[in-house]
């Protein structure tokens, strides 16, 4: 369950067992310490998980998008029967737009137009994509693309990445991707505990108590079976997420480096040398080469078809020396990766690089991105993607419900939300959990830096406030309260 398990008896969430009638229930210590990690996390968090929702909702709906206001450049009128030659194709593009180097061309198969990439300097990272008809020779459009994502697609990449304010928007991201394992694991945690200490039925770990009164139970009941239906897929969103962030991110690629289990690179010099470049989340693009000749892209495509590769590619030409690059661009499930390095001067393969010899973390990450992306299984991907971002609206929504549910509404302690759960919870842990425990935190701390970052923020605000409070109760000689945690 993700978002915030918020306590309506911060002090009856007790071991399993029967409780004598005139004893106070209180929660075990761990459980304690996690449903107040849970509740603060859950309300202060939440906002940025909003708003990666929202926007990551509006992201699986590209592909229509696209096709809404790009159909008639990425598509073709009508499909023929025999496509022209790809420097037919390659020099109607190039009279269309005769400035920058060409960079990369991706054959049109079936209804889809051939994409012929130009960089151009005043673009930066982005490119200028030329979309010709494959059967006609017809130039049927142009659009400023980013790695092949037309510009409705980077625009709404951006907002879930970063809301269009660079490397300052990505940390809203990360924190949010960083802290929604937390809460996914922790309110399975304390969901199970409720389920199964005589208050309930294990069966409600999945199906929502409807016999429960009207009011925090029964809220509490849908946030809850709600979260554990989504939880497998908020982990699954939380992980890829944090392979794109800005910091968590590079932790995840040095790790990667240090198990020589990135994606492995095509080699496209002649000498055998391997090639600079290449990453995991390299969605396109390849060496630019201002003169190459239009006819060597016919070549070389026929000899990665002799080769093995099928279904759409990019053809990357290189530059003087060096050799040309064919990459399988099917990113639907089962994926086709492989790359071939082809010599436009022999028409030799001079070395490939297949899907099927990548390292199994090489394999997880790619098609992780892919179904992040909602590209690895289609239309059933998106839904998929589009019911997790509905579902965590509805769970969030649920949790801040529970909060203003549990307001003091007495004459004399009228409160505009709920009391948080109660401290005390770090100071009664056993010895050896926080001797085990301190470490891994660390060292998570250290490896997903906005979990780390807000969570000693918070523990170090906890002990302020529990100090002040405890001097408060102290001069109005009142029971003095517990310490943090």
């Amino acid at each position: 369950m993700s978002l915030t398990e918020l306590s309506d008896e911060s002090a009856s969430e007790s071991l399993p067992g029967p409780v004598p009638a005139s004893s106070p229930r209180r929660a075990a210590p761990l459980a304690a310490l996690l449903l107040r990690l849970h509740f603060y996390a859950g309300v202060l968090i939440a906002p940025f998980l909003v708003v990666a929702a929202l926007t990551g909702l509006a992201y699986t709906v590209t592909p229509q998008l696209d096709q809404l206001l790009y159909g008639d450049q990425l598509t073709v009128a009508s499909v023929g029967n025999q496509p022209r030659s790809l420097a037919d194709q390659v020099t109607a593009a190039r009279n269309a737009h005769p400035t920058g180097d060409l960079v990369s061309v991706a054959p049109g198969t079936g209804d889809q137009t051939t994409r012929v990439v130009f960089a151009l300097e005043e673009l930066g990272e982005k490119q200028h994509t030329v979309h010709v008809d494959p059967y006609t020779g017809e130039v049927r459009g142009q659009l400023t693309t980013w790695f092949g994502s037309t510009p409705a697609t980077t625009w709404l990449d951006d907002l879930h990445r970063n809301l269009h304010l660079g490397d300052l928007g990505r940390h809203y991201s990360e924190i949010a991707a960083s802290w929604l394992w937390v809460l996914a694991l922790g309110g399975i945690i304390l969901w199970w505990r409720r389920r199964n200490n005589g208050r309930g039925r294990a069966r409600h770990l999945l199906v929502p108590d409807l016999s429960a009164a009207k009011g925090v139970r029964r809220t509490r009941s849908w946030h809850a079976t709600t979260g554990v239906w989504l939880a497998v897929g908020l982990l699954f969103l939380a992980a890829t997420g944090l392979t794109w962030s800005r910091f968590a991110g590079a932790n995840f690629g040095a790790g990667l480096d240090a198990l020589d289990a990135r994606r492995p690179v095509l080699s496209t010099t002649l000498d055998g040398a391997p090639s600079a470049g290449g990453g995991e989340h390299q969605h396109g693009g390849g060496s630019a080469s201002a003169a190459a000749d239009p006819a060597t892209f016919d070549r070389v495509l026929a000899v990665a078809r002799d080769a093995g590769l099928s279904g759409p590619v990019e053809i990357s030409p290189g530059g003087p020396g060096t050799a040309w690059a064919v990459a399988q661009t099917d990113n639907t499930w089962p994926v086709r990766l492989d790359q071939v390095a082809v010599a436009p001067a022999t028409n030799a393969v001079t070395a490939r690089n297949d899907f099927a010899d990548w390292s199994l973390l090489a394999k997880l990450s790619a098609l992780g991105v892919q179904a992040h992306m909602g590209l690895l299984f289609g239309v059933v991907n998106q839904i998929l993607l589009a019911a997790l971002a509905l579902g965590l609206l509805c769970v969030i929504v649920w949790g801040y419900r529970m909060w203003w549910q549990r307001r003091p509404t007495r004459a004399d302690r009228r409160a505009p939300v709920g009391t948080p759960p109660a401290r005390g919870g770090l100071r009664g842990l056993p010895w050896w959990v926080v001797l085990l425990g301190v470490p891994v935190i660390v060292a998570v701390g250290w490896a997903l830096p906005w979990f780390g970052i807000p969570l000693l923020g918070f523990l170090v605000a906890d002990v302020v406030v529990g100090v002040f409070a405890r001097r408060g109760a102290g001069r109005r000689g009142d029971p003095a309260p517990t310490s943090a945690g």
